[in-house]
């Protein structure tokens, strides 16, 4: 009895998040929205599953020890997973990210302390990006316990944390009656890991990206070029590249999602349902919405709530800068 109440350790408070059915999507759409409460894992994100994953296989494969370091580039979510697990287990972290991430990231990391790099936000192809940075410094960095940089774009484990926990999870809670699963694509192993489950299990489930403004994947999964236009001030979603994670996985509806329909959803979620919810969680109610009202009605759809809208207070609830970006401000604020 006493096993499915006291965690034996940080690792083991990572999964098994509830699922919600979203009240105004559902309304809106004529569906049954579900989020999957990701924010309520650990480290506060989705992001904690694979990091996890990642660190595990390291580990299994003999890659980085006790006393070791891990290093990588993210957006933030990522790094704050793969610092808390890394702590959990005797592990250092040298977390690069770009410096126009949210200053409630950049804290949480420090927080975490975690050796916190900021760089300049560059594209893929330029040596200085934030990805590619955190490549050569982890061929630099010295320790002999092992230095591994885990490169979550191109790293399957991310992939495989969702093909064998949040797949099932959501399989599992709904009891298979499931018609479409919706997300954003930041790294792509969050759609390819649970789409690659629900889709062995049901060929007939729908599987839906949202896709925020200034990124790649709408146009490359409708039109199979790989060209972005516009911009969002969403963070760790948008792609401009086929990832690993990303090979081999199946797009059944595209649609794209603008920063002003994203907010608007998040700023009523708040006021009509208590959920406090960043813009990638945003963009992913929006999609659901949106696949809902193309493939239902009265159908089930899912989609991922990432993580808690506190960490992007001094963007999406700040005055300023929305009125400075032209986007909706709630009268509450």
């Amino acid at each position: 009895m006493l096993n499915n109440i006291i965690k034996k350790d940080f690792a083991d408070c990572i999964g098994n998040t509830p699922l919600i059915k979203l009240k105004l999507a559902s309304d809106i759409s004529g569906c049954e929205i579900y989020g999957k409460c990701e924010f309520l894992n650990p480290g506060g994100s989705v992001k904690d599953r694979p990091a996890l994953q990642i660190i595990k296989d390291a580990i299994l494969e003999k890659k980085i020890a006790k006393g070791g370091t891990i290093v990588e580039g993210t957006a933030g979510n990522t790094g704050i997973g793969l610092s808390l697990v890394a702590n959990s287990l005797g592990i250092k972290s040298v977390i690069v990210m770009p410096r126009t991430q949210s200053e409630e990231k950049k804290k949480m990391l420090k927080l975490c302390g975690a050796n916190l790099i900021l760089v300049d936000a560059l594209p893929y192809k330029d040596p200085g990006n934030y990805i590619r940075y955190s490549e050569s410094l982890a061929k630099e960095i010295k320790n002999s316990k092992g230095v591994f940089w885990a490169n979550q774009f191109d790293n399957l484990s991310n992939k495989k944390s969702h093909y064998i926990t949040t797949g099932p999870e959501i399989y599992k809670q709904l009891s298979g009656n499931i018609d479409g699963f919706i997300c954003a694509i930041g790294t792509g192993g969050t759609i390819s890991g649970i789409s690659a489950f629900l889709k062995e299990k049901n060929r007939n489930i729908k599987i839906g990206l949202a896709d925020p403004m200034g990124s790649a994947m709408y146009n490359f999964y409708k039109n199979n070029t790989l060209i972005s236009k516009g911009s969002s001030i969403s963070e760790g979603i948008g792609q401009g590249r086929i990832t690993k994670n990303l090979e081999n996985v199946v797009i059944d509806e595209c649609f794209q999602i603008s920063d002003s329909e994203a907010l608007n959803i998040v700023f009523r979620m708040i006021q009509e349902e208590g959920l406090i919810l960043g813009g990638s969680s945003g963009i992913n109610i929006m999609g659901a919405i949106k696949m809902g009202k193309k493939i239902g009605p009265n159908k089930k759809i899912v989609t991922i709530l990432c993580d808690y809208g506190t960490k992007y207070a001094s963007k999406i609830f700040n005055k300023e800068f929305l009125r400075e970006k032209n986007l909706p401000i709630p009268e509450w604020l």
